[in-house]
């Protein structure tokens, strides 16, 4: 199987490759970007993998995940990041240079910043944990989407999950939920507390969701990938911004209608 686009939650890798692929066929992930013409991380089918990792980066690529201060990190969530110079690399946006500069080479000097958290763990192996603009940041502590995600689409009932942060006066940003709940499942308000619970159990209790919404779908581009950025703006009643890329605009009506 080849994955690319949305990072994998473990439970719908693991349902893939035990049910589809009957514990044979190997998932290879392969993550890049249009501004890359190509991939930064990849799998492949000659070494060990763990469900959502990639095995490293592509051959050419001098990829890292630093911290903060730009330093190599293992073992924890970094930026994403390429070091040196690749053929497909971008050499500029068309008449605006300057947003160029700022978006992909004003963190580090002389490294290009990629926009997504990702971590190497001690087996060596990568993973992409979403975008880091997408981060939330609750009490100090910061959470990927993806994480909270992940605990989310472990329930049984629950299909697909979208997590935001929004404005909270102590705790700087609070996580709300949206979550697609299979056939027949009952959103109702026992399942909401049992996914609070859930995620406190798993992230800490200071992560514990304001709210967990059940919407019949969630806003994602062609290629599936979850557009947080309008889901929080429609719950929080922003402008969406530019939605050129929205693939099923209707899924933002159960979101506006829960924000009022």
């Amino acid at each position: 199987f080849a994955s690319t686009g949305e990072p994998w939650n473990p439970e719908p890798w693991i349902w893939l490759f035990q049910n589809v692929g009957r514990g044979k066929i190997p998932i290879i992930n392969y993550s890049g970007g249009t501004e890359i013409s190509g991939g930064i991380v990849m799998g492949n089918v000659l070494t060990p993998m763990k469900p959502c990792a990639f095995s490293g980066p592509l051959p050419g690529m001098a990829t890292d995940v630093v911290d903060e201060n730009g330093q190599s990190v293992r073992g924890q969530v970094g930026e994403l990041v390429i070091r040196e110079p690749w053929i497909g690399m971008t050499r500029g946006f068309w008449k605006d240079p300057e947003r160029y500069i700022e978006t992909y080479w004003s963190r580090f000097p002389d490294v290009w910043v990629h926009g997504d958290w990702a971590a190497v763990d001690d087996d060596g192996l990568w993973y992409i944990l979403g975008r880091s603009d997408d981060t939330i940041k609750i009490a100090g502590k910061r959470v990927g989407p993806a994480e909270v995600e992940s605990v989310l689409v472990a329930h049984a009932q629950v299909s697909e999950a979208a997590a935001i942060g929004v404005p909270d006066s102590i705790k700087g940003e609070a996580l709300v939920c949206f979550c697609v709940l299979k056939k027949d499942a009952n959103g109702d308000v026992a399942l909401a507390a049992e996914l609070k619970q859930n995620v406190a159990r798993d992230l800490g209790k200071a992560l514990a969701p304001r709210e967990v919404i059940f919407v019949g779908d969630i806003p994602k581009t062609r290629n599936a990938k979850v557009m947080r950025r309008i889901v929080r703006a429609a719950y929080l009643g922003e402008k969406l911004g530019d939605t050129s890329a929205l693939e099923n605009p209707a899924s933002l009506d159960d979101i506006k209608r829960a924000a009022r």
